[in-house]
């Protein structure tokens, strides 16, 4: 069954097009001629066609069904070449051949129904499954990567759209055997490895404090250097304490007499033999060491404070140091800060060797900043092995990274496997139902055509055909079977000549649609008797007289009967009409019944050169001919001013001329402009010719104003005949939303 139709880029559809949507098994169409339902049922069997590339037929289940169509190509096709081909029936078959039949068609209808009912659940589990796919994709997207886009980014390279990560990541959780580490060092590690290739990092040097620290814990510090004691002199200077203050006197001793601490010549070999022994040997010795110490701890502090003030230079610039900088500097500052007070105590205990003094130990600082040069180092060669086995390292942390990631989402991971693999395992078997069920309904259908192969025949259409001609007093001409081409079909009348290039319009209409019938019934094919099919029946009365209206709607209800039951092999009706007089009595259900949920309605318009169609759903747009007529006139802005006119005729003529008695003399005499006159004249003189006479593809579209003339004539008419109180109440009619004309009489 035909559920959707999309039509546009063709004939009079635009680009943006019309869409028939939610058809049901009946579906009515009505529209003018020239609305475009031609084109419709075209589509229907000739979609393949280049005119049809952008047109579309979407079937239920996807199960397409044999069209056949009734519209003028129809016509020409099968009455134009003095044969007709034979459609097959069960004619001949026995009862028991056709019961026989009949129950191996219900066991297919019962394997279809199986079919399509496990091939849509089947197909609701994949949208399901797709759903679930779709959710999960979505949510690992947002809960993983682009929380961890920041530092991981590289490490999801190759996988940086939602599917391929979605795919990455369900991979990942069942393959990676990777340990898993914390956060904080995968992150450290990135900085390193991820990004941009590492470079080798040189190591800081150790600066041995050792001889610093050794200087300042000698002895001699806090020793008095001072002369010996039991030289005559020794008392005197000890108990004024001015050891230093001799010392320093000592080298102003000349050869002369002068005393450099009293300026008297008191100077005598004997107070030199004393000083000399003051000073001996060992004083001299420690001053000379505390000399050498002085200097070499000058030397030691100034190199070792130079290169640790290099250090802290080079990696305050250094974004990636491995060094802890802060407390670097604050160490140095602290040594720093020492030295320099040491060393105005070693400037003192020179000035002064009595003196003792007490120097501040840089041990602790000192070891201080060898420990953190020394865990920098430690830091830097695990850098360095990186970079010296980089493409090993790399693919260890991602490796490590999508442990990570798929360990801390393990939950949401194995729910939605557990989901995916309940539906992948239902759709399997479903899958394989379906399989075994159109199988089994492909070798029973074979079954049947083999069947009906050998008890089919052209007769009974023969026979049906011409019942039906008799019946409806077409006795002058009949359906015979070909004489001189085999399973095909003649026209002749009652003296044996050939009729078909003699019968009317309105006979070949009756007979190709009794035909069309048959064909619906059966086939020209006998293995295809039984397939199910769609009816496309467009404008079966375009120039049948009332009586046939009749008949061809009491034939169809008869098909629409047998749809709605699901009795017989033709599984949907859409019927396109222009005729509001069959369109009422075919879709007429009963006095009560006015909606069906098994029927939709449809409008074809066609404005501007553009038709689109209006749904009315289940109800029936349709319930006058009169009554639509005036609804065509209220909403002219949606009609041509082509169908305005030919409208405005049809009404003068079913209210004035067939209803009121009116003349076209009686009519014309109410005007007094010529212009008017003239106007109307043109309106009742396509009445006078009959619609029929007015070709379907005559199309001559008027100004707006030459509209507004008419309209405006067609006013006065009412106005002037004492009507216009009719005029007022069918215009006037409240428009509801489903645009339904309601009777007014």
């Amino acid at each position: 069954m035909i559920e959707n139709i999309l039509i546009k880029n063709t004939a009079s559809y635009n680009s943006t097009g019309t869409q028939l949507s939610d058809l049901k098994k009946i579906n009515f169409i009505y529209g003018a001629n020239g609305s475009g339902k031609t084109t419709i049922s075209n589509l229907s069997s000739e979609q393949a066609n280049e005119e049809f590339k952008n047109c579309s037929l979407q079937w239920k289940h996807g199960q397409i069904l044999n069209s056949l169509v009734y519209n003028k190509k129809f016509r020409e096709n099968n009455f134009g070449t003095g044969k007709i081909e034979g459609i097959f029936t069960l004619g001949e078959a026995s009862k028991e051949d056709v019961l026989l039949i009949e129950e191996k068609q219900k066991s297919l209808k019962t394997l279809r129904d199986d079919r399509l009912g496990k091939k849509e659940t089947l197909e609701k589990q994949e949208r399901t499954k797709l759903d679930e796919e779709l959710s999960f994709k979505e949510s690992v997207w947002k809960k993983i990567y682009k929380k961890h886009e920041g530092e991981f980014k590289e490490a999801f390279q190759g996988s940086m759209q939602k599917e391929s990560f979605k795919n990455k990541l369900l991979s990942e959780f069942k393959t990676n055997t990777s340990p898993l580490e914390a956060i904080d060092d995968l992150k450290n590690k990135s900085k390193t490895i991820l990004g941009k290739a590492p470079e080798s990092i040189g190591l800081m040097n150790i600066v041995d404090s050792n001889q610093i620290i050794t200087i300042e814990e000698d002895d001699i510090w806090g020793s008095k250097i001072i002369g010996k004691s039991d030289v005559n002199i020794s008392h005197l200077i000890q108990k004024l304490n001015i050891n230093d203050w001799v010392n320093q006197g000592r080298s102003y001793i000349q050869d002369n007499l002068t005393c450099p601490f009293c300026q008297q010549p008191t100077i005598e070999e004997d107070f030199k033999h004393q000083l000399e022994s003051y000073f001996d040997e060992s004083f001299t010795t420690s001053i000379k060491k505390v000399t050498v110490l002085i200097d070499e701890y000058g030397r030691f502090t100034d190199n070792a404070i130079n290169e640790w003030t290099q250090i802290e230079t080079n990696q305050k610039s250094n974004d990636g140091t491995k060094l802890d900088i802060d407390k670097f500097s604050a160490y140095l500052k602290t040594l720093l800060s020492q030295v320099n007070a040491n060393k105005l105590l070693l400037v003192e205990k020179a000035k002064e060797p009595s003196r003792s003094i007490n120097l501040t130990s840089t041990k602790e600082q000192s070891e201080n900043i060898k420990n953190l040069i020394e865990s920098a180092n430690t830091e830097i060669k695990k850098h360095n092995d990186i970079v010296n086995n980089y493409k090993a390292e790399k693919s260890g942390l991602i490796q490590s990274i999508w442990k990570y990631v798929v360990e801390t989402n393990k939950v949401d991971i194995e729910a939605y496997i557990e989901k995916i693999t309940g539906l992948e395992k239902s759709i399997f078997t479903l899958n394989g139902d379906v399989i075994e069920k159109r199988n089994s309904y492909e070798l029973l259908n074979d079954e049947i055509k083999e069947l009906t192969k050998n008890v089919t025949s052209i007769q009974p259409t023969i026979d049906e055909i011409n019942k039906t001609l008799q019946y409806y007093g077409f006795d002058n001409f009949e359906i015979v079977p070909s004489v001189s081409s085999e399973n095909h079909y003649q026209i002749k009348r009652e003296d044996g000549e050939l009729a078909e290039s003699t019968l009317s319009e309105g006979e070949i209409t009756f007979i190709t649609f009794l035909y069309y019938l048959q064909l619906a019934k059966g086939s020209t094919d006998k293995e295809t008797i039984t397939d199910e099919r769609v009816l496309v029946v467009d404008d079966p009365i375009s120039s049948l007289d009332s009586n046939v209206l009749f008949v061809v709607s009491t034939l169809i209800k008869e098909i629409i009967k047998d749809i709605k039951n699901d009795v017989g092999n033709i599984k949907q009706l859409i019927l396109l009409t222009h005729n509001v007089y069959f369109h009422k009595e075919v879709s007429f259900i009963d006095g009560r019944t006015k909606e069906n949920n098994q029927t939709n309605y449809w409008i074809l318009r066609k404005n501007n050169k553009v038709s689109t169609a209006q749904p009315f759903l289940m109800k029936n747009p349709i319930q006058t001919s009169y009554e639509l007529m005036w609804n065509e006139l209220k909403n002219k802005e949606h009609n041509s001013s082509v169908t305005i006119q030919n409208t405005m005729r049809r009404i003068i003529e079913n209210y004035f001329k067939m209803l009121g008695g009116y003349k076209d003399d009686d009519l014309i005499s109410k005007f007094t402009s010529k212009e008017e006159q003239e106007i109307f004249r043109s309106l009742i003189s396509w009445i006078n010719d009959g619609s029929h006479s007015i070709s379907d593809d005559l199309f001559i579209e008027a100004q707006s104003d030459v509209v507004d003339k008419y309209l405006k004539v067609f006013k006065d008419i009412f106005t002037l005949t004492k009507h216009e109180g009719h005029y007022d109440m069918m215009m006037g009619v409240e428009n509801a939303a489903n645009n339904q004309i309601h009777p007014t009489v």
